[in-house]
Protein backbone atom coordinates (compact mmCIF):
# COMPACT_ATOMS: atom_id res chain seq x y z
CA UNK A 1 0.00 0.00 0.00
CA UNK A 2 1.57 3.06 -0.58
CA UNK A 3 2.09 5.64 1.56
CA UNK A 4 1.10 9.75 0.38
CA UNK A 5 2.24 12.48 2.34
CA UNK A 6 -0.05 15.46 2.28
CA UNK A 7 1.49 18.69 0.92
CA UNK A 8 0.66 21.91 1.72
CA UNK A 9 0.50 24.84 0.03
CA UNK A 10 2.69 27.94 1.51
CA UNK A 11 1.15 31.17 1.99
CA UNK A 12 1.77 33.91 -0.35
CA UNK A 13 4.25 36.32 1.20
CA UNK A 14 2.44 40.06 2.54
CA UNK A 15 4.97 41.88 0.28
CA UNK A 16 6.85 41.35 -2.61
CA UNK A 17 10.56 43.02 -3.40
CA UNK A 18 10.95 46.29 -5.04
CA UNK A 19 9.47 47.22 -8.31
CA UNK A 20 12.91 48.32 -10.13
CA UNK A 21 14.32 46.97 -12.18
CA UNK A 22 16.87 47.27 -15.21
CA UNK A 23 15.07 46.32 -18.68
CA UNK A 24 16.95 43.91 -21.65
CA UNK A 25 16.50 47.06 -23.24
CA UNK A 26 17.46 49.77 -20.42
CA UNK A 27 14.46 51.08 -20.09
CA UNK A 28 14.67 51.40 -16.48
CA UNK A 29 18.29 52.45 -16.44
CA UNK A 30 17.27 55.89 -14.26
CA UNK A 31 15.88 53.69 -11.18
CA UNK A 32 19.55 53.49 -10.53
CA UNK A 33 20.20 56.58 -9.61
CA UNK A 34 16.93 56.63 -7.40
CA UNK A 35 17.94 57.11 -3.50
CA UNK A 36 21.92 57.80 -4.83
CA UNK A 37 21.86 61.64 -3.56
CA UNK A 38 24.78 62.29 -5.68
CA UNK A 39 22.99 62.54 -8.29
CA UNK A 40 20.78 64.95 -6.92
CA UNK A 41 21.03 68.79 -7.96
CA UNK A 42 19.28 71.51 -6.75
CA UNK A 43 17.30 74.04 -9.33
CA UNK A 44 18.91 77.72 -9.96
CA UNK A 45 15.76 79.05 -11.22
CA UNK A 46 14.30 77.43 -7.71
CA UNK A 47 17.22 78.78 -5.34
CA UNK A 48 16.55 82.44 -7.32
CA UNK A 49 12.88 82.30 -6.58
CA UNK A 50 13.40 81.15 -2.69
CA UNK A 51 15.83 84.16 -1.94
CA UNK A 52 12.53 86.49 -2.35
CA UNK A 53 11.55 86.28 1.44
CA UNK A 54 8.15 86.57 0.45
CA UNK A 55 8.42 83.31 -2.02
CA UNK A 56 9.74 81.66 0.60
CA UNK A 57 7.67 82.17 3.40
CA UNK A 58 4.28 81.31 0.62
CA UNK A 59 5.83 78.33 0.10
CA UNK A 60 7.07 76.94 3.76
CA UNK A 61 3.30 77.85 4.71
CA UNK A 62 1.97 75.30 2.12
CA UNK A 63 4.33 72.82 2.10
CA UNK A 64 4.22 73.05 5.91
CA UNK A 65 0.94 72.87 6.11
CA UNK A 66 0.41 69.71 3.81
CA UNK A 67 3.09 68.03 5.65
CA UNK A 68 1.35 67.65 8.32
CA UNK A 69 -1.42 65.73 6.72
CA UNK A 70 -2.47 62.53 7.62
CA UNK A 71 -3.85 60.32 4.76
CA UNK A 72 -7.65 58.32 5.06
CA UNK A 73 -8.97 56.03 2.85
CA UNK A 74 -12.63 55.90 2.23
CA UNK A 75 -15.15 54.28 -0.58
CA UNK A 76 -18.35 55.29 -1.10
CA UNK A 77 -22.05 53.48 -1.32
CA UNK A 78 -25.55 55.13 -2.47
CA UNK A 79 -28.10 54.64 0.03
CA UNK A 80 -31.40 56.37 -1.76
CA UNK A 81 -30.69 60.02 -0.78
CA UNK A 82 -27.02 60.38 -1.30
CA UNK A 83 -23.64 58.95 -1.63
CA UNK A 84 -22.62 58.00 1.91
CA UNK A 85 -18.51 58.01 2.54
CA UNK A 86 -17.36 55.29 4.65
CA UNK A 87 -14.01 55.18 5.62
CA UNK A 88 -11.43 52.02 5.77
CA UNK A 89 -8.45 51.22 7.53
CA UNK A 90 -5.54 52.53 6.08
CA UNK A 91 -2.81 51.11 3.92
CA UNK A 92 0.06 50.13 5.35
CA UNK A 93 1.82 52.89 3.54
CA UNK A 94 -0.26 55.88 4.22
CA UNK A 95 2.06 56.63 7.56
CA UNK A 96 5.10 56.31 6.04
CA UNK A 97 4.91 56.61 1.95
CA UNK A 98 8.93 56.52 1.60
CA UNK A 99 9.91 54.00 4.96
CA UNK A 100 13.14 55.74 4.75
CA UNK A 101 11.85 59.20 5.72
CA UNK A 102 9.06 61.18 7.91
CA UNK A 103 5.62 61.68 5.91
CA UNK A 104 5.87 65.42 6.39
CA UNK A 105 9.58 65.58 4.47
CA UNK A 106 8.07 63.29 1.57
CA UNK A 107 4.60 65.57 1.38
CA UNK A 108 6.29 68.87 1.84
CA UNK A 109 8.40 68.76 -1.26
CA UNK A 110 5.84 66.72 -2.89
CA UNK A 111 4.40 70.25 -2.29
CA UNK A 112 7.30 72.77 -3.12
CA UNK A 113 7.89 70.70 -6.61
CA UNK A 114 3.83 71.16 -7.43
CA UNK A 115 3.73 74.66 -6.36
CA UNK A 116 7.36 75.58 -8.56
CA UNK A 117 7.36 73.39 -11.28
CA UNK A 118 3.75 72.75 -11.85
CA UNK A 119 4.29 68.55 -11.42
CA UNK A 120 5.82 66.48 -8.70
CA UNK A 121 6.87 62.60 -8.98
CA UNK A 122 6.91 59.46 -6.93
CA UNK A 123 8.73 56.36 -7.85
CA UNK A 124 7.35 53.42 -6.53
CA UNK A 125 10.12 50.98 -5.00
CA UNK A 126 7.86 48.19 -3.37
CA UNK A 127 4.57 46.80 -4.57
CA UNK A 128 2.04 43.98 -2.75
CA UNK A 129 1.50 40.63 -3.64
CA UNK A 130 -1.33 41.42 -6.06
CA UNK A 131 0.84 44.66 -7.75
CA UNK A 132 -0.22 47.50 -5.85
CA UNK A 133 2.38 50.39 -4.16
CA UNK A 134 3.14 49.79 -0.87
CA UNK A 135 6.36 52.29 -0.77
CA UNK A 136 7.12 55.24 -2.91
CA UNK A 137 10.54 57.29 -2.74
CA UNK A 138 10.41 61.54 -4.10
CA UNK A 139 12.85 62.97 -6.84
CA UNK A 140 12.86 65.78 -7.37
CA UNK A 141 11.18 67.78 -10.39
CA UNK A 142 14.00 69.47 -11.48
CA UNK A 143 16.02 66.43 -12.40
CA UNK A 144 13.07 64.75 -14.16
CA UNK A 145 13.31 65.73 -17.74
CA UNK A 146 10.41 64.17 -20.30
CA UNK A 147 10.94 63.55 -24.07
CA UNK A 148 7.55 64.01 -24.91
CA UNK A 149 6.85 67.60 -23.17
CA UNK A 150 9.53 70.15 -22.57
CA UNK A 151 6.73 72.10 -20.45
CA UNK A 152 6.61 74.68 -19.05
CA UNK A 153 2.69 73.52 -19.52
CA UNK A 154 2.41 69.66 -19.00
CA UNK A 155 -0.60 68.35 -21.35
CA UNK A 156 -0.67 65.31 -19.48
CA UNK A 157 1.32 62.22 -17.95
CA UNK A 158 4.33 61.77 -20.18
CA UNK A 159 5.54 58.57 -21.38
CA UNK A 160 8.84 58.95 -21.88
CA UNK A 161 10.37 59.85 -18.43
CA UNK A 162 14.20 60.30 -17.41
CA UNK A 163 16.04 60.78 -14.37
CA UNK A 164 19.14 62.48 -14.85
CA UNK A 165 19.20 61.85 -18.35
CA UNK A 166 18.42 57.95 -18.15
CA UNK A 167 15.13 55.88 -18.69
CA UNK A 168 12.37 55.41 -16.45
CA UNK A 169 9.75 52.82 -16.56
CA UNK A 170 6.66 55.13 -16.68
CA UNK A 171 4.61 51.87 -14.46
CA UNK A 172 7.24 52.99 -11.80
CA UNK A 173 6.08 56.51 -11.79
CA UNK A 174 3.24 58.46 -10.27
CA UNK A 175 2.92 61.68 -11.78
CA UNK A 176 1.46 64.55 -9.51
CA UNK A 177 0.11 67.11 -12.33
CA UNK A 178 -0.70 70.68 -10.42
CA UNK A 179 -3.93 72.22 -11.89
CA UNK A 180 -1.85 75.69 -11.34
CA UNK A 181 1.03 76.62 -13.74
CA UNK A 182 4.79 76.09 -11.97
CA UNK A 183 5.65 79.35 -10.12
CA UNK A 184 9.03 79.50 -11.82
CA UNK A 185 7.82 80.09 -15.05
CA UNK A 186 4.42 81.93 -14.90
CA UNK A 187 6.40 84.26 -12.53
CA UNK A 188 9.95 84.47 -14.22
CA UNK A 189 9.39 88.04 -14.88
CA UNK A 190 7.98 89.03 -11.68
CA UNK A 191 11.52 87.21 -9.94
CA UNK A 192 13.56 88.72 -11.82
CA UNK A 193 11.96 92.06 -10.85
CA UNK A 194 12.28 91.74 -7.45
CA UNK A 195 15.93 90.18 -7.42
CA UNK A 196 16.56 93.28 -8.74
CA UNK A 197 15.55 95.69 -6.55
CA UNK A 198 17.06 92.73 -3.75
CA UNK A 199 20.26 94.17 -5.95
CA UNK A 200 19.65 97.44 -5.71
CA UNK A 201 18.73 97.52 -1.71
CA UNK A 202 21.84 95.24 -1.00
CA UNK A 203 24.57 97.87 -3.04
CA UNK A 204 23.40 100.68 -1.05
CA UNK A 205 23.41 98.53 2.01
CA UNK A 206 26.97 97.69 1.34
CA UNK A 207 27.88 101.96 1.04
CA UNK A 208 30.15 102.89 3.41
CA UNK A 209 30.00 106.54 2.39
CA UNK A 210 27.38 108.18 -0.28
CA UNK A 211 27.64 106.98 -3.74
CA UNK A 212 29.65 108.97 -5.94
CA UNK A 213 32.06 109.08 -7.84
CA UNK A 214 36.04 110.33 -8.47
CA UNK A 215 37.53 112.66 -10.83
CA UNK A 216 41.28 113.56 -12.23
CA UNK A 217 41.53 117.02 -12.10
CA UNK A 218 45.33 117.00 -13.24
CA UNK A 219 48.32 115.05 -14.15
CA UNK A 220 48.44 112.70 -16.91
CA UNK A 221 45.26 111.37 -18.28
CA UNK A 222 44.69 107.90 -16.99
CA UNK A 223 43.24 104.98 -19.10
CA UNK A 224 39.64 103.77 -18.71
CA UNK A 225 41.46 100.67 -17.16
CA UNK A 226 43.32 102.61 -14.57
CA UNK A 227 40.47 104.77 -13.40
CA UNK A 228 38.41 101.72 -13.05
CA UNK A 229 41.19 100.43 -10.74
CA UNK A 230 41.40 103.54 -8.74
CA UNK A 231 37.70 103.38 -8.26
CA UNK A 232 37.62 99.69 -7.28
CA UNK A 233 40.36 100.70 -4.59
CA UNK A 234 38.52 103.16 -3.51
CA UNK A 235 35.79 101.61 -2.74
CA UNK A 236 37.21 98.47 -1.00
CA UNK A 237 39.21 100.58 1.13
CA UNK A 238 35.95 102.24 2.50
CA UNK A 239 34.81 99.00 3.24
CA UNK A 240 37.70 98.99 6.00
CA UNK A 241 38.35 102.17 6.81
CA UNK A 242 35.63 105.58 6.98
CA UNK A 243 38.88 107.97 6.51
CA UNK A 244 40.00 108.66 3.02
CA UNK A 245 43.04 110.04 1.72
CA UNK A 246 43.08 111.95 -1.98
CA UNK A 247 46.47 113.38 -3.94
CA UNK A 248 45.91 116.63 -5.53
CA UNK A 249 45.20 115.19 -9.15
CA UNK A 250 41.70 113.59 -7.60
CA UNK A 251 38.84 115.13 -6.31
CA UNK A 252 35.44 113.11 -5.10
CA UNK A 253 32.19 113.66 -5.75
CA UNK A 254 28.69 112.52 -4.23
CA UNK A 255 25.97 112.03 -6.72
CA UNK A 256 22.80 113.71 -6.41
CA UNK A 257 20.56 110.70 -5.87
CA UNK A 258 19.37 108.99 -2.87
CA UNK A 259 17.96 105.31 -2.32
CA UNK A 260 14.98 107.27 -1.37
CA UNK A 261 14.75 109.01 -5.05
CA UNK A 262 14.69 105.65 -6.28
CA UNK A 263 11.72 104.46 -4.67
CA UNK A 264 13.16 101.35 -3.15
CA UNK A 265 10.73 100.95 -0.22
CA UNK A 266 8.15 101.20 -2.05
CA UNK A 267 8.95 99.15 -5.22
CA UNK A 268 9.62 96.14 -2.78
CA UNK A 269 6.74 96.57 -1.22
CA UNK A 270 4.58 96.30 -4.25
CA UNK A 271 6.69 93.44 -4.96
CA UNK A 272 6.23 91.44 -2.12
CA UNK A 273 1.95 91.89 -3.00
CA UNK A 274 3.07 90.97 -6.76
CA UNK A 275 4.60 87.35 -4.93
CA UNK A 276 2.02 86.74 -3.09
CA UNK A 277 -0.26 87.33 -5.84
CA UNK A 278 1.73 84.73 -7.63
CA UNK A 279 2.11 82.25 -4.87
CA UNK A 280 -1.95 82.27 -4.80
CA UNK A 281 -1.73 83.25 -0.80
CA UNK A 282 -3.00 86.21 0.84
CA UNK A 283 -1.02 88.95 0.95
CA UNK A 284 -1.32 89.34 5.02
CA UNK A 285 -0.23 85.84 5.65
CA UNK A 286 3.22 86.44 4.24
CA UNK A 287 3.39 90.07 6.07
CA UNK A 288 2.33 92.70 3.53
CA UNK A 289 -0.27 95.21 5.04
CA UNK A 290 -3.03 95.71 2.20
CA UNK A 291 -5.49 98.73 2.91
CA UNK A 292 -8.89 98.22 3.85
CA UNK A 293 -8.18 93.50 4.11
CA UNK A 294 -8.44 92.52 7.43
CA UNK A 295 -8.71 88.86 8.88
CA UNK A 296 -10.33 88.49 12.63
CA UNK A 297 -7.91 85.86 13.88
CA UNK A 298 -5.94 82.66 13.56
CA UNK A 299 -8.24 80.07 12.63
CA UNK A 300 -9.67 82.31 9.16
CA UNK A 301 -6.05 82.58 8.54
CA UNK A 302 -5.50 78.75 8.37
CA UNK A 303 -9.11 78.86 6.43
CA UNK A 304 -7.58 81.21 3.81
CA UNK A 305 -4.06 78.96 3.66
CA UNK A 306 -5.83 76.26 2.66
CA UNK A 307 -8.68 77.59 0.28
CA UNK A 308 -6.59 80.20 -1.76
CA UNK A 309 -3.00 78.11 -1.51
CA UNK A 310 -3.22 74.85 -0.60
CA UNK A 311 -6.08 73.61 -1.75
CA UNK A 312 -5.80 72.57 -5.61
CA UNK A 313 -2.65 70.88 -4.68
CA UNK A 314 -3.97 68.77 -1.68
CA UNK A 315 -6.70 67.77 -4.43
CA UNK A 316 -4.14 66.92 -6.79
CA UNK A 317 -2.36 64.79 -4.60
CA UNK A 318 -5.07 63.27 -3.60
CA UNK A 319 -6.90 62.67 -6.89
CA UNK A 320 -3.66 61.13 -8.11
CA UNK A 321 -3.37 58.55 -5.27
CA UNK A 322 -6.84 57.67 -5.75
CA UNK A 323 -6.01 56.00 -8.90
CA UNK A 324 -6.89 52.74 -10.03
CA UNK A 325 -2.96 51.79 -10.38
CA UNK A 326 -1.97 53.11 -6.60
CA UNK A 327 -5.42 51.68 -4.66
CA UNK A 328 -7.90 49.06 -5.45
CA UNK A 329 -10.49 50.22 -7.95
CA UNK A 330 -13.76 51.98 -5.50
CA UNK A 331 -11.13 53.06 -2.68
CA UNK A 332 -10.06 57.02 -2.81
CA UNK A 333 -7.18 58.85 -0.31
CA UNK A 334 -8.40 61.45 1.09
CA UNK A 335 -5.68 64.43 3.10
CA UNK A 336 -6.98 65.09 6.44
CA UNK A 337 -7.80 68.82 6.32
CA UNK A 338 -10.31 68.72 8.48
CA UNK A 339 -8.12 67.37 11.23
CA UNK A 340 -5.67 70.32 10.47
CA UNK A 341 -8.60 72.07 11.10
CA UNK A 342 -9.21 70.77 13.78
CA UNK A 343 -6.15 71.11 15.63
CA UNK A 344 -7.55 74.96 16.04
CA UNK A 345 -10.62 74.43 17.50
CA UNK A 346 -12.66 75.14 14.10
CA UNK A 347 -14.58 71.88 14.39
CA UNK A 348 -15.86 70.05 17.24
CA UNK A 349 -17.08 67.13 18.52
CA UNK A 350 -20.39 65.53 17.26
CA UNK A 351 -23.30 66.97 19.95
CA UNK A 352 -26.14 66.01 18.18
CA UNK A 353 -27.99 63.02 16.59
CA UNK A 354 -28.03 63.05 12.91
CA UNK A 355 -29.84 60.36 10.83
CA UNK A 356 -26.54 58.53 8.45
CA UNK A 357 -24.18 59.82 10.31
CA UNK A 358 -21.88 57.80 12.31
CA UNK A 359 -19.29 59.31 15.24
CA UNK A 360 -18.40 62.93 14.71
CA UNK A 361 -20.17 65.11 11.60
CA UNK A 362 -18.26 67.92 10.22
CA UNK A 363 -21.20 70.21 11.19
CA UNK A 364 -18.90 73.06 12.03
CA UNK A 365 -15.85 72.07 9.65
CA UNK A 366 -18.46 72.54 7.23
CA UNK A 367 -19.12 76.19 7.95
CA UNK A 368 -15.52 76.61 7.19
CA UNK A 369 -15.30 74.30 4.26
CA UNK A 370 -16.80 73.95 0.80
CA UNK A 371 -19.02 70.02 1.58
CA UNK A 372 -18.13 67.73 -0.32
CA UNK A 373 -20.10 67.40 -3.72
CA UNK A 374 -22.82 68.63 -0.86
CA UNK A 375 -22.92 65.23 0.81
CA UNK A 376 -23.20 64.58 4.51
CA UNK A 377 -19.60 62.65 5.86
CA UNK A 378 -19.84 59.24 7.43
CA UNK A 379 -17.16 58.91 9.76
Amino acid sequence: MALFSKKENALPKAAVGAARYTGSNGSNIGAGMVDKFVFYTASPSVEAALSIPTVSRARDLIASMIGCLTFKQYSTQWNGEYMERIYLPPDTWFNHPDPNVTRNFIMANTASDLMMFGRAFWVITERNAVGFPVAFTWIPAQNVYTLDQTGPQWFGPSDQITFQGAPLATKDVVQFLSPNGGLIYQGQMAITTALRLQRAAERFATNEIPSGYLKQTGGEPMTSQDLADMAAAFAAARQQSTVAALNEYVDYKETSHKPDDLQLVQSREFMALEMARLANIPAYLVGVSVPGYTYQNAEQAREDLYLFGAKPLIECIEQTLSMNSIIPRGRYVELDVRGYLKENGMAETDTDSDAGTAGGDATNVAEALPPVANRRVVQ
